[in-house]
């Protein structure tokens, strides 16, 4: 059987090696980043499923096959849903993961946020399914904790140094990748894409 082509709507090369690794071995994975003449699509949605939907049907009018867009991020109680679909550049233009943390940090500070229960907070991830510029299919998960009060492990990227997953001790920047395959908001919504993917 041939194998079907799957286009990650995406450059972050983490993503893209979060999304392929779950995908099944029939499965041609690629992402935007390796094809050229594809449009940069700008994230202008107020919401993770408005942005996702953006990607996934704007890269689906250029390539053949479905294409897989994510828009996630991390919402703050205490911020008010913050940083939300700003994550990647809260601490705005360069991006960087160091500013985007210490802004955060110093923001739960300001707040007098200073105790776990204060400063809960879930990571979404949105992924978008698209094919000739159409939504076919979208998936939403979930993961709850908080933020900690200071950076630790080198996994991960973005807020994975602060946020810790309800259950667990450690932040996702300690946790191994095998446990974050299971708890993560991007696992969580990859399982139900994969159940629907089997379907077709």
């Amino acid at each position: 059987m041939p194998s079907r082509i799957l286009t990650l709507a995406t450059r972050n090369r983490h993503k893209v090696t979060e999304l392929a690794e779950q995908m099944p071995p029939s499965w041609k994975v690629q992402s935007v980043a390796n094809i050229a003449g594809l449009p940069e699509i700008e994230e202008t949605g107020a919401t993770f499923l408005a942005n996702a939907t953006l990607k996934a049907e704007g890269i689906s009018r250029h390539v053949p096959g479905l294409v897989l867009a994510d828009d996630s991020g991390l919402e703050v109680d205490a911020l008010s849903g913050a940083p939300g679909v700003y994550s990647a550049r809260y601490a705005g233009q360069p991006t960087s993961d160091a500013k985007n943390n210490e802004k955060l940090l110093k923001e739960l500070d300001e707040k007098g946020a200073t105790q776990p229960e204060q400063r809960k907070a879930r990571f979404r991830c949105v992924l978008v399914v698209a094919e000739q510029g159409k939504t076919i299919a979208s998936f939403d998960g979930t993961v709850e904790g908080h933020v900690a009060a200071e950076l630790s492990g080198s996994h991960g990227f973005g807020y994975d140094p602060l946020f810790i997953p309800d259950g667990y001790t450690e932040s996702f920047g300690s946790l191994s990748s095998e446990i974050k395959a299971h708890i993560s908001h991007r696992a969580k919504a990859m399982a139900q894409f994969l159940s629907w993917v089997a379907r077709r």
